[in-house]
């Protein structure tokens, strides 16, 4: 990990990994998206109830739309942008895009996070191609193995903006509210698992 790793994610001061990634808005985000994870599912706990279903069905679904729009709201609130994406808003701070993902809906260790299998193919080349690259010499790439599907992975979305980095807002929630959250630079590995160059929590809302 890199700097700023010593920060246990407590209090509003952001640790220099944050300051280094959002400038001046970095502490406004240490509080911020606390806050607007728990309105994000106060929002999907409304829809919810309102279905009357016994199982999670519309939970899932407004959850992740309402985690983008509460975000997109934070960085304007914080002077950032928002950049549409196929339909979908996102967060934009200092030339870093703010990516959420839900890896689990209970308390589980963050390295089981693991993207779905199903994950839209966008969701992955934001990942790969606007994330951290691989630790370097980890499995180098011979180039005559590197095919269109790679070469398209990591190609930068333009609406981003090809030198916006990528920032992952990891969570977990369940039907109680947000109980962990951590924001880190997140390599997608080819099995759909994670290798972070850094992570570090950020302090749920009490509930």
């Amino acid at each position: 990990m890199d700097d700023g790793a010593g920060w246990d994610g407590r209090g509003t001061s952001p640790s220099a990994w944050a300051q280094k990634r959002f400038g001046t808005q970095a502490s406004g985000l240490v509080a911020g998206v606390p806050k607007r994870l728990t309105l994000a599912h106060q929002r999907a706990r409304a829809v919810h109830a309102e279905a009357n279903l016994k199982k999670r069905g519309p939970y899932g679904h407004v959850l992740a739309e309402a985690v983008r729009e509460e975000l997109a709201d934070e960085a304007v609130a914080l002077g950032g942008t928002v950049r549409e994406l196929r339909g979908y808003a996102y967060a934009v701070i200092n030339g870093h895009v703010l990516f959420p993902f839900r890896y689990a809906d209970r308390a589980v260790p963050l390295d089981r996070a693991r993207l779905r299998a199903d994950v839209s193919p966008q969701r992955r080349r934001m990942l790969t191609a606007h994330g951290p690259e691989a630790p370097e010499g980890l499995f180098p790439l011979d180039e005559i193995l590197i095919t269109d599907e790679y070469e398209e992975l990591h190609e930068a979305f333009e609406e981003l903006g090809r030198t916006t980095k990528l920032v992952s807002v990891f969570t977990s929630a369940w039907e109680d509210g947000i109980h962990a959250i951590h924001w880190d630079d997140a390599h997608l590995e080819g099995d759909r698992t994670f290798i972070w160059s850094h992570v570090e929590p950020l302090t749920p809302e009490r509930r």
